[in-house]
Parts: C-alpha cells; structure tokens; sequence
C-alpha cells in the first residue's frame, strides 16, 4: 500500500576499507532504538546476502527512515530488507534481474520477495513464491490504524496453533478463488467480503482492545476492517480516498488507535529513486 513509508539510502564510504568496516548502517525514525544493529538485521542481512551472491565485498553506508511501526503486522522489517538489496544491487553494480532478486529475498523471510515486486500477487508456499494477479488496473483505498505496541509474529502463531487445538480458532480461510475474482471487478464493495486473515484470532485473543478498533472502523464507514499480518496494526477497506480521510479521523477521536493513516494500492515493489 501507498502511503508513509520507510526510506532507505545507500552509498559508498569514502574511506576505511577495512574489513569490519565495510558495512555501515544508521537508522532514524519509527522505533529505531529497539533495532540491533548485527546479522539479526534484515537490512544487515539482505546487503551481506546480495554481497555473497554476487561475490562483491558489502562496501555501503546505508541510512534507513523508519515510518512504518515495528512489529506492527505490516512487513515494515521486509520491505527495508528488500530496499537494501534493490539500493546494493545498484550501488554495487551487480546487475541482477527482479528474479534473482527475489530468489534471494526468500533466504531473508517469507514476505520479503513480494516486496521486490510489489503490485497485486498470490503468495503460496511460505509466501515467498510470488505469482503476479491479472486484474484490471484500480486503487483500492485503505485506512491503517497503528497501535500503541507491537506483537511477535512468532507469538501469534504459537497462540494460533493453541486455539485451533482447542476448537476455539474459525475455521481456515481456504481458496482464494473468491478474492481473486473480486480484484477482477474493480468494486471494493464486493472485495469487502472476500477479505480475511486466519491470524486474527490469535491476534485478537492477546489483544482483545483490537477488538474495539474494529468496530469503531467498521462504525466509521469502513467496508470491511481486519487485523494486519500477526497485528497489531489494523487496515479498513473505504469507498474511495475521501472516505478513507473521514474514517480516518473518526478512529483517532475514538481514542481505540495511536494513529490512523491513509494509504492506497497496489503500489510498486522496492525502486532506487
């Protein structure tokens, strides 16, 4: 989705070749304290993957703007790893095609590759085999309401396999038959319907405020509202962007979000710009 984003630059040092010095990484912005600064990195880890690949020493200074929320459930951590290796790609000269690109994207987590390409895709697999969706071009209008903490993928997942072996998660979503024929038709009402995450349970059971901000979205005049990824951050699907800007200030005068922002999609995947 379009909207704030996370930004990444990247340039050769000018000096100091040596060789614990070849890769330098400063961050700004959305939580950044809370980031390692070692191979636990994505960003980190995505530069010495293309380095290893393409057998070039990862020679960079590498400056990242975080605007997307940690562990917010919105692939912020994947789309600064796919970032960094288009932004190495081109600084070091190594010339590979998005393919190549996203072959080593899959090494670094499940969502990174459909970040190299961006634009509307089926994931399968883990999700990181990614397969372009043929849908007639549109934007589809969203509302991203962005809590007060994050969440641990991992943790959501554990909570999932607990609740499905208890009786007490839904049933899973299956085909994705109904959502993808509902792209086709252009009309975000009838996407509204077809929408689901089977993560939502989880994220709901350990954080049952998620609740409320479903409801006032919903309220508000959103089509649909789920939670993002593992949580917490949840997205509400509007009519149009006008739409999107009042739902928008009605959830952040109820008080049920930190902020509400409005974005748009598909977008493009990650682009030296």
């Amino acid at each position: 989705m379009g909207g704030d984003v996370d930004r990444l630059v990247a340039e050769l040092p000018l000096v100091d070749h040596r060789a614990d010095q070849l890769l330098r990484v400063r961050m700004e912005g959305e939580g950044t304290g809370e980031l390692a600064l070692d191979d636990s990195n994505l960003v980190i880890r995505a530069a010495h993957a293309l380095a290893g690949y393409a057998g070039v020493l990862p020679h960079a200074r590498l400056h990242l703007r975080k605007q997307i929320p940690l562990a917010g459930g919105l692939a912020g951590g994947s789309a600064d790893a796919a970032a960094a290796l288009v932004a190495c790609d081109a600084l070091w000269g190594t010339g590979l095609s998005r393919d190549e690109l996203a072959g080593i994207a899959a090494d670094l987590g499940s969502d990174v590759p459909f970040l190299i390409y961006g634009g509307t895709a089926l994931g399968t697999g883990r999700g990181e085999a990614v397969s372009p969706v043929l849908a007639r071009a549109t934007s589809w209008h969203w509302v991203v309401a962005i809590a007060d903490a994050g969440l641990s993928t991992p943790a959501a997942y554990r909570e999932l396999d607990r609740l499905r072996d208890s009786g007490a998660a839904g049933a899973p979503l299956g085909s994705t038959d109904a959502l993808l024929g509902a792209l086709r038709q252009r009309d975000p009402r009838v996407l509204a319907r077809t929408l689901g995450n089977d993560l939502q349970d989880a994220a709901l059971a350990m954080r049952p405020a998620l609740a409320d901000t479903l409801k006032a979205g919903e309220a508000a005049g959103a089509l649909a509202g789920l939670v993002s990824g593992s949580g917490p951050t949840c997205v509400f699907l509007a009519t149009d962007a006008a739409n999107a800007e009042r739902i928008a200030a009605e959830l952040t005068s109820a008080g049920v979000c930190r902020e509400a922002r409005v974005a748009h999609g598909p977008v493009v995947g990650a682009r030296v710009g």
